[in-house]
């Protein structure tokens, strides 16, 4: 017996078991079916789709670098150093190349500044002063150059501090110095990779060809691949001419932008790179530029240290990286997979199907309506004759139990209505006798 449970219940389990749907041919209930499922697909397709993309699986933690590298010279003749050769390691800042680095395009020179003590700037507003209380001994004057002495030079105007000197003078630059620093070349290295997929990538394409990272240029027609970009072509993307930036100095922000379908090859996942520039204000050219100072230092004869000081101005390359790496999910139930087997692409599926969707048309309705009336009036008449000979056979029963028993004087009335007559014997116990002894008496021996 437990054998035999078990070998039922096994055989059950690899039934596969599927809904019954009746189709009723109702154009009220369907129009308001069909509405409802239009108000479902529009929000589905819109909001959950269109919108909030639910159909891709996305990778929120991206792990990336970049790395940039920096390659040109150019010659620059000023009345403080006179001619001087720029490499990467003097106008690239820092000089390893990071996500953010600085390109010098212009500098003002302070040459041979010495400790000591020497007159404040007059551009400074903390520096100027009338007399020596406005100089208290050992105060540091406020975006200056040094400390004061307590000392107000009548020459200057201006309070005597102890500081690098001579201080810098103070004026803004009106061409650029390294004019030619269009022609230098930006090599960026990016290198992303998605722990939730296992992807990992880099921007430089595998061609297989070790001269094309010598020949490439980007284009975002021709070459839109290379990594190799013209600072000159660079600045211009972003709607500003190069020689009008590189006078003052501005920034620049380079977008790396990977918007992968991980469902297509490797080689369909490709960055694409845009360009605008950050320090433009439409309501003030005040903030527009970049620039910043930084001195080297050497050592004379005796042993004195001394310095060059510089105010370099010049763009500053940020490299900005953006994702959106998908992979489309299509979700299919194992239930509904069976069932497309089952109603479309088996042999037998044209029975299962019509066994599965039952069809309930219009003349089926009203001959089950027209059945249905038939059968209730027939209960109904059922019912009425049932009734009615109940109804009868009380009423007789009440008759009878109310009729009293007529009497002698009852029965001659009724007699002489009808107009009958009816004979009255007056039996004696010896015609009774008679009437009942039937036999003839027997003889007597």
């Amino acid at each position: 017996m437990g054998e035999l449970t078990w070998r039922i219940f096994f055989l059950g389990f690899l039934n596969f078991k599927t809904e019954k749907y009746v189709i009723a041919e109702n154009r009220k209930l369907g129009i308001s079916f069909r509405v409802f499922q239009i108000c479902v697909l529009l929000y589905v397709i819109g909001w959950v789709l269109v919108y909030k993309k639910g159909y891709q699986s996305r990778e929120e933690t991206v792990q990336s670098s970049v790395i940039t590298k920096l390659k040109g010279v150019v010659m620059t003749n000023s009345t403080e150093s006179g001619l001087y050769l720029w490499g990467a390691e003097d106008y690239v800042i820092p000089p390893t190349g990071e996500q953010v680095f600085f390109i010098v395009t212009n500098y003002l020179e302070t040459p041979n500044q010495r400790l000591g003590f020497c007159a404040e700037s007059p551009k400074v507003p903390d520096g100027q002063c009338v007399n020596n209380e406005d100089c208290a001994e050992g105060e540091v004057v406020i975006a200056g150059n040094g400390v004061k002495t307590g000392l107000c030079l009548n020459s200057t105007g201006t309070c005597e501090i102890h500081g690098w000197c001579p201080v810098e003078t103070v004026r803004k630059p009106s061409e650029a110095l390294l004019s030619k620093a269009e022609n230098f070349t930006i090599y960026i290295k990016n290198f992303v990779r998605f722990p939730k997929f296992e992807f990992s990538k880099s921007n430089v394409l595998d061609t297989g060809n070790d001269s094309y990272l010598k020949r490439c240029s980007y284009d975002n027609v021709l070459q839109p691949y290379c990594p190799i970009f013209r600072l000159g072509d660079l600045v211009s993307r972003t709607g500003h001419d190069f020689q009008d930036m590189a006078v003052v100095g501005g920034s620049v922000g380079i977008l790396i932008e990977w918007n992968c379908d991980l469902d297509k090859d490797y080689s369909q996942c490709n960055p694409k790179y845009s360009f605008t520039r950050l320090d433009i204000n439409l309501n003030s050219t005040v903030t527009s530029g970049y620039n910043f100072r930084y001195a080297r230092y050497y050592k004379d004869e005796a042993g004195e240290s001394f310095r060059t000081l510089y105010k370099v101005y010049g763009i500053l390359t940020s490299n900005l990286v953006f994702f959106k790496i998908v992979i489309y999910i299509i979700l299919i139930t194992g239930k509904f997979a069976c069932d497309m087997i089952f109603i479309y692409m088996m042999s037998t599926s044209s029975y299962f199907r019509d066994r599965k969707f039952e069809i309930l048309k219009k003349e089926r309705i009203k001959k089950h309506k027209e059945s249905a009336k038939t059968v209730v009036n027939r209960d109904t008449r059922k019912h009425r004759t049932h009734a009615g000979e109940q109804h009868e056979l009380t009423t007789l029963s009440t008759k009878k139990e109310e009729k009293p028993e007529p009497t002698t004087q009852d029965t001659e009335k009724q007699d002489l209505k009808t107009g009958e007559k009816k004979e009255v014997h007056i039996l004696s116990p010896r015609t009774v006798g008679q009437r009942y002894n039937t036999h003839p008496p027997r003889p007597r021996h």
